[in-house]
């Protein structure tokens, strides 16, 4: 019997794991936001992610010196933890292609991941993974880079389980404001808002399927930014009910006080880190056969659930329990 096994080993050998990101995304356009952003990322530990946004960043016919600004910045120093990831421009946008050129080529293998906004059916979203595909193999990228798709419009929403089929996807992101743009008034300006956001009928059924859809393929869904920006209980109830109510893993910032407030509200609580340890100990112990915790069977699907949790408890900055971080980190 071999009793130090990793469970990524012993649970998911041969199998692709659900992705364990942080649960926080900040957004960041201007260099003096991401450069603040990545000092934030210093101070507090690799906790959440920065997407440095080129969509709403760059201003009209500058788009590929934000480009370049961003690739300096991802490359300087100040990217301590290498967790940063970009947003480009939309499928309609004349400059897409050229960001994905600049990014692969320059920060292929640092890249966090690449967001694609605005798309309204799954072809254009294959069409431009397809393009990040062929230009990682033409810059001899080794790696996947992670997908991330922004579903903010009606024919996103209608074809959400074939965008979440596509390859290399690994979050897809809830898109509130122009979802609610798109239905011209139906929807009213106060559901951009909470409690709205949660309750509207259309928003409910929208964010349902997002995570639905995201779940079923194996990938993380991403809510919507909460608009209070400086409100902290405000930013963490709805981050609160995002996870709770609809089952979302990851949630944006857009102010730097929201990021811990975002972690606070999605990290797992202390008691299921400590069971999530004991359990995953003993599991260890017995070579990944089934085992009795408090009375209870546990066995291999409850030790994917518990890695899960001990994963996240880390990106969290929750201190792991000592035996079970000497054992699995």
């Amino acid at each position: 019997m071999n009793n130090l096994v990793h469970p990524n080993d012993a649970l998911f050998k041969g199998e692709k794991a659900f992705p364990v990101i942080p649960s926080c995304e900040h957004f960041a356009g201007s260099e003096k936001l991401i450069l603040k952003a990545l000092q934030i990322q210093a101070e507090l530990g690799p906790i959440f992610n920065i997407t440095c946004d080129c969509e709403d960043g760059a201003a009209a016919g500058q788009e590929r010196e934000h480009a370049e600004m961003i690739v300096r910045v991802l490359n300087s120093e100040a990217n301590v933890h290498k967790m940063a990831g970009v947003r480009i421009h939309d499928y309609t946008h004349a400059a897409w292609r050229q960001d994905v050129d600049i990014f692969v080529k320059n920060i292929g293998e640092l890249v966090a991941y690449i967001t694609i906004p605005k798309s309204t059916n799954a072809a254009q979203v294959r069409e431009m993974i397809s393009y990040i595909q062929n230009k990682c193999r033409e810059c001899g990228i080794q790696r996947e880079i992670p997908i991330h798709v922004l579903i903010e419009t009606h024919g996103a929403l209608h074809e959400v389980f074939e965008i979440a089929a596509l390859p290399w996807i690994q979050v897809l992101d809830f898109g509130l404001m122009d979802f609610v743009s798109g239905h011209h008034g139906a929807i009213p300006a106060s559901a951009m808002r909470s409690p709205g956001q949660f309750e509207h009928r259309l928003l409910a059924r929208a964010k349902a399927e997002v995570v639905a859809a995201a779940l079923m393929h194996g990938i993380v869904p991403a809510h919507n930014v909460s608009l209070d920006l400086k409100n902290v209980e405000a930013t963490f109830n709805d981050a609160s009910r995002a996870r709770n109510e609809f089952g979302f893993l990851r949630m944006w910032s857009i102010y730097p006080t929201q990021i811990q407030a975002i972690v606070d509200a999605m990290k797992p609580n202390l008691d299921e880190v400590q069971d999530a340890a004991d359990i995953l100990i003993a599991a260890q112990q017995a070579d990944w056969g089934p085992i009795q915790h408090k009375g209870e069977l546990h066995d291999r699907a409850t030790y994917r659930y518990y890695w899960e949790i001990l994963q996240k408890a880390k990106l969290s900055g929750i201190a792991i329990p000592s035996a079970a971080a000497q054992a699995f980190f």
